[in-house]
Order: C-alpha cells, then structure tokens, then sequence
C-alpha cells in the first residue's frame, strides 16, 4: 500500500481567469474542465510533468476558502510552489508578460525562488534547485 499525490487544490476567485492565466501564461494544459453547477472541475497538468499530476482550480464560494486565501496573499504567504528550470529566465519572460511579481529571483539555500502573483487572489513561488543542491 502506497499513498501517492495526484491533485493539488488551489483556491481562485474566479475559473475562467485562472484556467487563462495558468494556460496562456504559465503554460500549462488544460486536463479537465467539466460543469458542476455553477463552477467547474477544473484542472491543469504540466506540459514536462506526469500527466496524473493535477492542479485543480478550486472556486473560492466557500467564506471560509476566501478568508483563508485573502489571508494568505496578505501575509505575503504563496499558496503553493512550481519548480522551473531556469527561474531567472522565467521571472524574465513573465513579467515581459504583464505578471506582477512580489519577489525577484533570490537565493534561498539549496533554491532560488520568486513569487509572483496569479491575478486569482493567489500568490505563487516559482523555483529552481541550485545546482550545488543537487
């Protein structure tokens, strides 16, 4: 018997934006989006990661989801981490992009790390293994 992780939520205040941010700027892809009510089951893979490996994009209707979200970003705290290759060349491609970042790259130990905002009430560290680290 084994435990394994295969969806990682995360709370945004609006789908249909996140699902563009995350797609057309992050690159990522698109793995289901199916109606439930008035949201969606909605999730997203890495183009170079296991396929099984979904980030759900959570609705923040619950007042509990948005007080702990709002809580969050306001404590400067990222929901959740995305490693990159290279994120010096990505803080660079993103914010060519419009991304608003609360963090340029900065070394952080065995990592560097950035945090950018996801424009869905989110906050999100990219970051790369040092070579060093590894």
């Amino acid at each position: 018997m084994s435990i394994r992780i295969k969806l990682n939520s995360i709370i945004v205040d609006d789908q249909a934006r996140a699902a563009a941010f995350y797609g057309k700027v992050l690159g990522l892809h698109k793995k289901h989006d199916i109606p439930v009510g008035e949201f969606r089951w909605l999730t997203m893979t890495s183009p170079d990661g296991p396929g099984d490996l979904e980030l759900v994009l959570e609705p923040n209707a619950n007042p509990a989801a948005r007080d702990y979200q709002r809580a969050l970003f306001e404590e400067g705290i990222p929901i959740t981490a995305l490693e990159v290759d290279d994120v010096e060349a990505e803080h660079e491609r993103l914010t060519k992009a419009g991304v608003t970042f609360t963090q340029a790259p900065t070394p952080a130990g065995p990592v560097t790390i950035a945090v950018l905002s996801d424009t869905c009430g989110n906050l999100i560290q990219l970051y790369q293994t040092n070579a060093a680290a590894e």
